[in-house]
């Protein structure tokens, strides 16, 4: 049968799956008419009956068979099936594993994250473990808002990716974790600077450099570097701290000597008769040393 195109995730999910042992036969279950204590009063109302379990290998089929006619939500119940069936063998953790992934397809996004951490916390040795924090980091990436709203997915899915690049680097998942983590830090970085302009509108300015202080502090190799320490010139000038708006100014030339930014804050700084100057003792400066960027 001809595979179906599949996305980075899905393609991971059906090699998984290629990699079950196939089960071995159960032994059949035999019956007989010895005596029951459960049947006393006669009638089959009061019978009992062992139900055999379905065999692990027909569970993962028919999982399997339902992700390819995309009826994820009934994959995810075949294979949490196959995980209550057979605790404690590969059939749990691969179970879970595929029922993370059904319910990542079918955009069930917190129950893929719930069963994603469950799958590291049993199985944090697991050589498919970087796989269950690539689908958490996923199903929180794709729930992402404009920066205007909160961006506490884009803080979990950074979360995630991070543990990908630090602990798997090797993994397959690496170089998309580090683009997808950049990604999310951007974001974060551009809610910072948003509250931030409007704090400077609103001419606070002590709240407006602590959310471009955040910016430098956590999120300086993202686009909004240049322009948080352009506003710094701007907030520290309003506030007459003529050392702080030369150093954000210097330290912004230095680093960004071709930006449109730098050329802003140069000029504020003219206009009061001012040249960008730095302080090496500043917080600016030291942060930028911390990144070896200063």
């Amino acid at each position: 049968m001809a595979q179906p195109h599949l996305s980075k995730a899905s393609s991971r999910a059906l090699r998984i799956a290629a990699t079950a042992a196939l089960v071995v036969p159960l032994a059949a279950c035999s019956s007989s008419d010895s005596f029951n204590p459960f049947n006393l009063l006669g009638g089959d109302k009061y019978e009992t009956k062992i139900v055999p379990d379905v065999p692990a290998e027909k569970l993962y089929n028919d999982g399997l068979g339902r992700l390819e006619n995309k009826d994820y939500e009934g994959a995810a119940k075949k294979f949490a099936e196959l995980e209550k069936q057979y605790p404690y063998s590969q059939w749990q953790r691969k179970g879970l594993l595929m029922t993370t992934f059904s319910q990542y397809e079918n955009k069930s996004y917190d129950d893929a994250i719930a069963s994603a951490q469950r799958y590291i916390g049993l199985y944090p040795s697991s050589p498919d473990v970087a796989y269950a924090y690539y689908l958490a980091g996923m199903a929180n990436y794709d729930q992402i808002p404009d920066i205007s709203r909160d961006q506490a997915r884009a803080a979990k899915a950074a979360a995630f990716f991070t543990q990908i690049v630090e602990k798997f680097p090797k993994s397959e998942y690496a170089e998309d974790a580090r683009t997808k983590l950049q990604v999310t830090r951007d974001q974060l970085a551009g809610k910072e600077m948003l509250v931030g302009r409007y704090y400077l509108e609103q001419h606070n300015y002590a709240a407006a450099i602590n959310r471009f202080r955040e910016v430098l502090g956590k999120y300086q190799t993202t686009r909004h570097a240049e322009e948080a320490l352009m506003r710094l010139t701007e907030a520290y000038l309003a506030l007459g701290i003529t050392n702080e708006a030369q150093t954000a100014a210097a330290v912004l030339g230095h680093n960004f000597p071709e930006s449109a930014w730098y050329k802003d804050a140069y000029a504020r700084l003219q206009k009061g008769g001012l040249e960008p100057q730095e302080d090496k003792d500043s917080w600016i400066s030291k942060a930028f040393r911390k990144f070896g960027l200063g």
